[in-house]
């Protein structure tokens, strides 16, 4: 159906039926009794061929009217299994969708107008719906009401599906609805998903990460919140693109299978270290000037440390945070060693020896060690010997004991945390234990084998320590970009890529926008820029200051940022700042939105579209009385339907606020699509490891957050399942190494 007048009317009675069985009673009767017509047969056959056509071309009409306000009030269902997601290696699929244009606006203000007769349900189906509830404790009838409950297609008057909303924003393009694919080249532009809890983020995202696993992409999970689905859907795509050995999870809630992580252990710049551990403390108000002097004493240990040769990690600066003595002595002994200062430990030496003497010490150096004191008291008597390192802890060390922990009262707590129980051992490694078996994530490491990383953050647990580590890590992947950008991901390495420039893509792989082909997996050449796609789930609560120029520098490394979060206010919220809110939006070429519940939010989308003309129908009638005594003529009439034209936006918020579970409005490339993501069907993808499937059923118990609107059977299916397998390997150890984690997949179904 395309608009060919003015006004196209779609929401009246289908009409043309009547037309359509005249025709066919027509030529049913010139194929049957030509003789009643006086034709001859042939005559009588081209006519009942005639009005056949007719009919059929009438019956189609009425076809498409029923179907399109049909579709107003109730969507088709679409489902996907996962290894029935489209796939291709130059297009990223979104969902099944039309573009939005003026004569869908069109369309969606004149269903709102028949709201009563085309959007709202009948009234046997709000009778319906009242015997639902009026009957079920009524003995005898409590069984005609659960059949009216009953969605199959055979009840008239079954439930409308659970996904509120209004239908009608889809249905007004349903006709034109297809698949809808967005140019890979577009990903490094970024993009960002908006949308309310349960709606279908998460169901987004799923299919975004199986494209990108089965693109042999870098793939990067962030899942702060631990949904088990996504687990689920990372392991069983990586089974399935025959990448398994390149997973990687990280778990902050499971820290006796988790890869191991050290957050300041890798950086370009050292001043990297102190703005990751002090990027969690609130700087709002007078915490602003705390703030700042705890990055200022982190910066000097840290630069301290890592001239002593050692690697930082938290451990060593909650040490050191707690007691700066034994490092300042350390360092500046291993400095004026390095300057090669003659005389030094003699002097130093004679210097201990007057300050265990002396009764009247300076305030500062109370409880101070005899050595400490000597060396301070030498840097004062050899003011031409200057190290900014040295004196930065000098400076730290004459500070009066109480004085200090207050500057440091907030990041204690902070380090505590991390370096507390289980969790220590997973963000502090010990680089020289061979006997440890989880594997230690280094990002350069996971980008040069191309590797699938999933990384859970347990931010409902503890909040401060998911915000922690998800911000350090998205500081150290900045970091990454910039190196990469500048000398590509294989710097630092012989000429690896000429030595494997032999190295051809797979002959098996498949490029095609058809379903069904989720065996296959691109391999680029090893000399080709791989993709890193970076999928960001609870989007605001890892990003810091350092985001701002991994959204603008980092497409140039091949970093894609996919972020996923609830509003504009969560962003602003976490960096404090409208203006910084602004600048992390503006760097997403691409945006998504999902039902959302604030109108700011809704307006970052409708305040980028252009008004459309609207036509409108007035309905003008009216009578005068003639005044002329002598004229036939007692009085005139008229009737008139005017047509008018007014400007108005293509999509209001409130569009936006009604949107139904599982569809979005996407902006890409400058152009407006009208999305519907599919739902989740049942496949074998819960079959998973038994140590895998222990840890997803245990986060399903902890968090009980997975997005499963869209399957309330199979909810129930996957936990039977789970149940299976729970009890057939209750006995199995929760280990998760490499090794048993490919034993354990050896049995699963893929």
């Amino acid at each position: 159906m395309t608009q060919k007048h003015a006004i196209e009317v779609l929401l009246r009675p289908p009409v043309e039926q009547w037309s359509a069985l005249t025709a066919l009673s027509a030529a049913a009767l010139s194929a049957a009794a030509p003789a009643a017509f006086m034709m001859t047969p042939g005559v009588a056959y081209a006519s009942a061929a005639v009005f056949g056509l007719l009919a059929v071309y009438r019956f189609r009409q009425v076809r498409g009217i029923r179907r399109y306000q049909r579709n107003l009030r109730r969507l088709p269902s679409y489902s996907l299994t996962a290894d029935r997601i489209p796939f291709s290696v130059s297009k990223l699929f979104l969902g099944r969708g039309f573009r939005w244009e003026a004569i869908h606006t069109q369309r969606l203000h004149d269903a709102i107008l028949h709201a009563d007769d085309y959007l709202d349900p009948g009234p046997l189906y709000q009778w319906a719906r009242r015997k639902e509830r009026d009957w079920e404790h009524v003995v005898g009838l409590r069984h005609l009401a659960s059949v009216f409950a009953k969605t199959a297609w055979w009840n008239p008057v079954r439930p409308l599906p659970m996904l509120g909303g209004t239908p009608a924003l889809h249905g007004v393009g349903m006709n034109q609805e297809q698949d809808v694919w967005m140019d890979l080249r577009e990903r490094v532009g970024h993009m960002l998903v908006l949308g309310t809890t349960r709606v279908g983020k998460t169901r987004l995202a799923e299919i975004l990460i199986a494209q990108d696993i089965r693109r042999g992409a870098v793939v990067i999970v962030f899942d702060p919140k631990g949904d088990a689905e996504l687990l689920r859907r990372v392991y069983a795509e990586a089974k399935r693109a025959g990448r398994l050995d390149q997973l990687s999870i990280f778990h902050l809630g499971f820290p006796d299978i988790s890869s191991r992580y050290n957050p300041i252990g890798s950086f370009t710049r050292i001043t990297e270290v102190a703005s990751r551990l002090t990027n969690p403390l609130p700087d709002a108000g007078n915490s602003a000037a705390f703030k700042q002097f705890a990055w200022r004493f982190g910066n000097g240990v840290a630069r301290a440390v890592v001239a002593l040769g050692r690697r930082p990690d938290l451990p060593t600066i909650q040490r050191y945070v707690t007691n700066i003595e034994p490092l300042f002595v350390e360092y500046t002994e291993h400095w004026l060693e390095r300057e090669s200062v003659s005389g030094w430990r003699s002097e130093v030496q004679s210097l201990e020896g007057r300050v265990a003497n002396d009764k009247n010490l300076l305030f500062a150096y109370k409880g101070r060690g005899y050595r400490a004191i000597a060396l301070i008291q030498y840097m004062q008597a050899h003011v031409e010997l200057y190290d900014a390192v040295a004196d930065s802890l000098r400076g730290a060390i004459t500070y009066d004991r109480q004085f200090f922990d207050k500057l440091v009262a907030s990041l204690l707590p902070l380090l505590e945390k991390l370096t507390t129980g289980k969790i220590a051992g997973i963000l502090a490694p010990d680089y020289g234990d061979s006997a440890d078996p989880r594997p230690i994530l280094d990002w350069r490491e996971v980008i040069r084998r191309r590797g699938i990383v999933y990384v859970g953050l347990d931010a409902m647990t503890d909040p401060v320590v998911a915000a922690a580590v998800g911000n350090a890590m998205f500081s150290d992947l900045t970091s990454v970009a910039g190196e990469i950008y500048k000398g590509g991901s294989e710097q630092g390495l012989p000429d690896i890529a000429h030595t494997h420039s032999s190295t051809r893509a797979n002959p098996t792989a498949r490029d095609g926008g058809s379903a069904g082909n989720a065996g296959a997996i691109f391999q680029p050449k090893s000399d080709q820029r791989v993709a890193l796609c970076l999928h960001a789930d609870e989007f605001n609560e890892l990003i810091g200051d350092e985001f701002i120029p991994m959204g603008n520098k980092a497409g140039g490394a091949g970093f894609e940022v996919t972020g996923y979060t609830q509003t504009i206010s969560d962003i602003e919220a976490r960096l404090g700042n409208r203006a910084q809110a602004g600048q992390v939006i503006g760097n997403f070429n691409t945006l998504v939105m999902l039902r959302v519940k604030e109108e700011a939010t809704a307006k970052i989308l409708t305040s980028q579209l252009r008004d459309v003309r609207l036509s409108t129908l007035v309905e003008v009638s009216g009578a005068n009385d003639s005044s002329d005594p002598g004229s036939s003529v007692d009085f005139t009439s008229r009737n008139e339907d005017r047509l008018g034209v007014e400007r108005v936006p293509t999509l209001a918020p409130a569009d936006i606020v009604q949107l139904p579970k599982g569809q979005a409005f996407a902006l890409m490339e400058g152009h407006l699509y009208k999305l519907r993501i599919p739902l989740a069907a049942s496949d074998s993808d819960t079959e998973l490891p038994a140590n895998i499937q222990a840890m997803a059923n245990e986060m399903e118990q902890r968090y009980a957050s997975s997005e499963d609107w869209w399957k309330p059977a199979w909810g129930t299916l996957a936990v039977e399942k789970n149940q299976r397998t729970t009890e057939s390997s209750q006995h199995s150890p929760l280990v998760m190494t490499p090794a048993t984690m490919g034993a354990d997949a050896a049995g699963m179904d893929g």
